[in-house]
């Protein structure tokens, strides 16, 4: 097993990630035989971290993890898990107080104190809820860190350059770590280039997730897959995006969010031996990542925006546009629904007058308006708060029903 180094700890740099743990096919329910063989598999190889969170897999996922690494040593795991605040709904919501959940998560994973705490999901749509003062969600922590209850304070974002930049000017003498979206698509479709670079800088070491882009980089063309062989014989695309990440110095941490034994194992395997990409190779992901997506061609010269009578961030809008578009997925448009009404792209009048600028020749306002078709479609991130919440509360009641016996 490959290993970071983290002030002076030896941590495995492939981490075990929760979110999508393997569920039985008909109760819907988290199948613990196989996360226990899975995770049996991991320590077993060195793997010694673990991630895991408040909301995944129904709150469930803590549990579970817990269970698992219940059967060995606390000293031989080093454990993960993030306070949900992006999930707040309501400044003062009594059922997010951190004193509560952090002691619930305590009791759920069956530990005294967490090696790893992250303020999850640090992003444009709950930046207020975390830096408001009168919450005292940060304070709060940095207390259970100096009890040693927390040993490592960090956050996790799916945020712009600029909201991680604003957030550790604000708290980066607090904070040791930083979590991002990184694999060899995102390197350019979200900034995770900028972002890496600029942690780096900063002297912030990186907890990858998404390295495969929630499986998406792990199942790629025939077409493909036979280029991918023709450089490196029976390496799986899996393998080829880890190996992409495993040349970046500063990415500590790669997780891996394996749902089968069997993905596990492979895994396991790509992180034996430290084998980067040569050129040729990470040449051959610029040319997949250009084949999976096609990108609106913007430059972001802004030439399109001072004539904007509507003041909107065109070449901001564009980007998000070409993300959700390639992956509809929520928690990608939480920064669109951060907005204000009048910056969103609905704020569009369709006057043409940033096409008729525009170098690249882009329709810019059937794009505005293709966007906003494609939002309406898309669940709200403030719906799916509220439909965790009722989740929550459901494994909550049939929790208690269990302990009275019922």
């Amino acid at each position: 097993m490959l290993y970071s180094d983290f002030k002076g700890l030896k941590i495995s740099r492939m981490g075990f990630g929760t979110m999508r743990l393997p569920m039985l096919p008909d109760s819907g329910e988290i199948d613990e035989k196989q996360v226990f063989e899975m995770t049996d598999w991991a320590m077993s190889h060195g793997v010694n971290y673990y991630d895991t969170a408040y909301p995944y897999c129904g709150n469930r996922s803590e549990i579970v993890i817990g269970k698992a690494l219940s059967r060995y040593p606390r000293d031989r795991y080093f454990l993960a898990t993030k306070y949900p605040g992006h999930q707040i709904l309501r400044k003062g919501d009594p059922k997010y107080d951190p004193r509560k959940i952090f002691e619930e998560q305590l009791q759920k994973c069956g530990v005294d104190y967490f090696d790893f705490y992250l303020m999850h999901n640090v992003n444009e749509f709950c930046y207020g809820i975390y830096t408001d003062e009168s919450l005292g969600i940060l304070d709060y922590f940095v207390q259970q860190k100096k009890a040693g209850r927390i040993r490592h304070l960090g956050f996790s974002s799916h945020g712009s350059l600029e909201l991680l930049e604003n957030f550790l000017d604000r708290y980066g003498d607090e904070l040791e770590f930083c979590q991002i979206q990184l694999n060899y698509l995102d390197w350019t479709l979200q900034q995770a280039k900028e972002k890496y670079e600029m942690l780096t800088r900063r002297g912030v070491p990186v907890w990858v997730m998404e390295s495969c882009r929630g499986g998406r980089l792990a199942n790629l063309s025939p077409d493909a897959v036979q280029k991918m062989n023709t450089l490196r014989p029976g390496d799986s695309p899996a393998s080829w995006a880890y190996r992409w990440l495993q040349g970046l110095e500063n990415a500590k941490v790669i997780l891996s969010g394996a749902s089968t034994l069997a993905q596990m194992k492979e895994n396991v395997e790509t992180f034996t031996e430290n084998k980067p990409l040569k050129e040729t190779e990470k040449q051959l992901l610029e040319e997949i990542a250009q084949g999976l997506h096609k990108w609106t061609p913007c430059t972001k010269c802004r030439y399109c925006c001072p004539g904007c009578p509507k003041h909107l961030d065109i070449p901001d809008l564009i980007a998000s546009y070409d993300d959700i578009r390639f992956s509809p997925r929520v928690v990608l448009t939480m920064r669109i629904e951060a907005m204000p009404e009048g910056k969103k792209p609905s704020a569009c009048i369709g006057c043409g007058q940033c096409a008729r600028i525009c170098p690249q020749k882009i329709d810019i306002p059937n794009i505005m308006k293709d966007f906003s078709a494609m939002l309406a479609d898309l669940p709200s991130w403030r719906e799916t708060c509220r439909q965790r919440e009722i989740a929550a509360a459901k494994v909550a009641a049939e929790s208690g029903k269990e302990g009275n016996g019922n």
